[in-house]
């Protein structure tokens, strides 16, 4: 009998958007994947697709008693289910699981860092405090995946985990998807968007929220708009109802009423190598990141990118040679990199084709799930789970 893996995650966002591939590469191995998060508007339609979840619902928040319930209803449902492994990711919903996890008795406890929770911008305080919470998980933790190796080094550096406990994994997406040989929808998409055949199309996607420098980018757009009247732009995301992050609906509202027609605004969409197809040049203006899948399905799809100077972002972005990187929340900065792009579309093809072979040669989604999954059966063999 296969190993049962718990998936945790505050949010079904992040269990549909981000999971489901490892969780098909467990079980295709045999494994009983269960997932957890809190109840969402995907859930339904996940499991009509097969896959299994249980609903609890997590704290987003360091409000103690919020963090205490969704402990409790943790540790309730890993006595019942007796998994033998407990696969954690974000931050808080990773703390209290695995917390959840020691109190429950879970034999193998495995924490993904999409993006450690401290970061540079952070007051020292706060840095610090965050740090310690996880060094205190990490007691709990006998594996430690970080997406970017920057976090790598900086959770042995900070002693959250042992080195030899610690395995930068990096990120990935389907190459089979993400590949503009199979997109053809240009013409077309632009054509259903308003947005003109000889346009240069500037593009972001994430969530609307200010930390994903989604203001700055509305200010570039505004600052090249009388100069440059061919460049469009077009944002892709919405606020999750789940979002604690500020959002950006003030910016937004004077934006469109500066650019009109040429500013697009889309919700969620699920056809995003269609959309990054339509786009001439990618932006990622992020605060803080862990390590951002849409620079990967940007560079995938032969963009350039311009994006922040964080972490993550860094180590995807090659300055000058896949990309351009900025300084965090400078919309000044941000507008000159995209004019640089606008008055040379042949060099930012030329960078967006270097993207792509920099991310078929590192950020393959089936290398990320193998190495996961390798890692996690030798650990479960030293173990003896199952």
């Amino acid at each position: 009998m296969g190993m049962k893996v718990c998936q945790l995650c505050a949010v079904d966002f992040t269990l549909k958007h981000f999971l489901l591939p490892l969780i098909d590469g467990m079980q295709s191995r045999g494994w009983h994947v269960t997932a957890v998060c809190s109840d969402g508007p995907f859930v339904e339609g996940l499991r009509k697709r097969g896959y299994r979840i249980e609903t609890v619902t997590i704290s987003r928040s360091m409000n103690p008693l919020a963090a205490l319930r969704s402990l409790w209803g943790l540790v309730q449902l890993f006595r019942r289910a007796r998994y033998d492994v407990l696969h954690a990711h974000t931050p808080v919903a990773a703390l209290i699981g695995r917390m959840a996890a020691r109190l429950a008795g879970a034999p193998l406890v495995v924490y993904t860092a999409h993006g450690f929770y401290f970061h540079e911008g952070m007051p020292v305080w706060k840095y610090r405090l965050f740090v310690s919470l996880e060094r205190l998980a990490g007691r709990w933790t006998h594996i430690l995946f970080t997406q970017s190796a920057e976090d790598a080094r900086t959770a042995v550096r900070e002693k959250i985990m042992l080195a030899e406990r610690v395995l930068a994994i990096g990120n990935g997406v389907d190459v089979s998807r993400f590949d503009p040989a199979k997109t053809d929808a240009r013409a077309k998409v632009r054509e259903s968007l308003g947005i003109p055949k000889d346009a240069y199309v500037v593009g972001l996607i994430g969530r609307q929220v200010r930390e994903k420098g989604v203001a700055e980018f509305l200010l570039a757009a505004q600052q090249l708009a009388a100069a440059h009247p061919q460049i469009w732009f077009l944002l892709i995301g919405e606020k999750l109802p789940s979002d604690h992050a500020a959002g950006v609906a003030t910016e937004l509202a004077e934006a469109q009423t500066a650019l009109g027609g040429r500013l697009v605004v889309l919700g969620l969409c699920d056809d995003i190598p269609e959309m990054l197809s339509v786009m001439d040049l990618f932006c990622l203006p992020s605060w803080r990141e862990g390590m951002p899948r849409t620079i990967i399905e940007a560079m995938m799809m032969a963009k350039p990118v311009v994006a922040t100077d964080i972490r993550g972002s860094r180590e995807e972005v090659v300055h000058d040679e896949t990309g351009l990187l900025v300084p965090v929340r400078s919309a000044a900065l941000l507008a000159e990199a995209i004019e640089r792009f606008a008055k040379n579309p042949a060099w930012g093809e030329k960078l967006g084709k270097a993207g792509r072979e920099r991310a078929l040669r590192l950020y393959d989604e089936k290398k990320v799930v193998a190495a996961q999954l390798e890692r996690i059966e030798a650990e479960a063999r030293f173990l003896r789970v199952r």
